[in-house]
């Protein structure tokens, strides 16, 4: 794999302010993909914005916990709380996902329709990843794979943390964390090479999501690894919860400032590395048709 690097937002969709500051990071800033929420209350708009925004790789951030499903809630009881939204407990949901032949289907008809959803955008699909990483879920990862090659999928997201930054930025349980991932996260190497998915082999921004800010940023650009690397952010023009209750501590402004940062783009331009969104980096590959 190239050295590449791929500086991405996520949440694209789920509030007005997020999506301005997605435009305004991609237009001045260092920013080089995002990841699109369908079914979020501000998608509409996202996909307007990022139709002006040719430099802007645009993939799709499926959501299976802490959002809103696309199909209407009664072809998906099993997969929906009281209040028609996914059921945030991911561990009991991924019981179900793995063990109820009946769940498993509603999960496949509900991948099936986001990516639909996308599809109907007309924006190239650039990437998948999931919402709270949930396709690190063996069930939801195969279902991703299967379907996305229906439409046209060609780059992955390997939520794969270097140990260092995870210690850094969320101590030792981070860091065990981080390390009890890497059987499920070589997994999904191995799965996105089987089926020829551009995919990076590390991400910044696990630990210190909401909090990715200007310094943090310098250091993971001062020590790039090989080969290639996200780095994912939640930027917004407005913080915490104002953009969701799940994001009382996120410091969606400064991570907005980090992306614009004079200091940041000097960093970004001494190392070196080249940078796009995951077709690019599948060129680069040879794993473009």
């Amino acid at each position: 794999m190239p050295n590449f690097l791929v500086v991405t937002a996520d949440d694209f969709g789920l509030h007005e302010c997020v999506n301005e500051a997605i435009e305004q990071a991609s237009r001045e800033g260092v920013l080089t993909a995002a990841s699109l929420m369908v079914s979020a209350p501000a998608a509409e708009d996202a996909v307007r914005r990022a139709r002006g925004l040719p430099g802007l790789a645009v993939g799709l951030h499926l959501t299976l916990a802490d959002g809103w499903p696309q199909l209407p809630a009664a072809q998906i009881p099993r997969l929906l709380d009281e209040r028609g939204r996914f059921d945030d407990h991911m561990a009991a949901a991924g019981w179900r996902f793995f063990a109820l032949p009946q769940v498993r289907r509603q999960l496949a008809a509900e991948i099936r329709a986001q990516f639909a959803a996308f599809a109907r955008t007309g924006l190239p699909l650039d990437h998948v990843n999931a919402h709270k990483h949930f396709h690190l879920h063996p069930t939801v990862l195969e279902l991703v794979l299967r379907i996305g090659r229906e439409y046209g999928l060609g780059g992955l997201r390997v939520p794969a943390e270097p140990l260092w930054f995870a210690a850094r930025c969320g101590g030792a349980r981070a860091a065990l964390g981080a390390l009890l991932l890497r059987p499920w996260t070589a997994l999904m190497r191995r799965r996105a090479r089987a089926a020829r998915l551009a995919h990076n082999d590390q991400v910044f921004g696990i630990a210190a999501s909401g909090d990715m800010q200007e310094a943090r940023l310098i250091e993971i650009l001062g020590r790039l690894p090989r080969g290639a690397t996200e780095i994912y952010l939640h930027p917004a023009t407005r913080s915490g919860a104002a953009i969701a209750p799940s994001m009382p501590g996120y410091h969606h402004q400064a991570e907005l400032a980090a992306l614009l940062s004079p200091r940041v783009r000097s960093a970004l331009e001494a190392s070196g590395v080249a940078r796009g969104g995951f077709r690019q980096l599948a060129r680069i590959s040879g794993l473009a048709a």
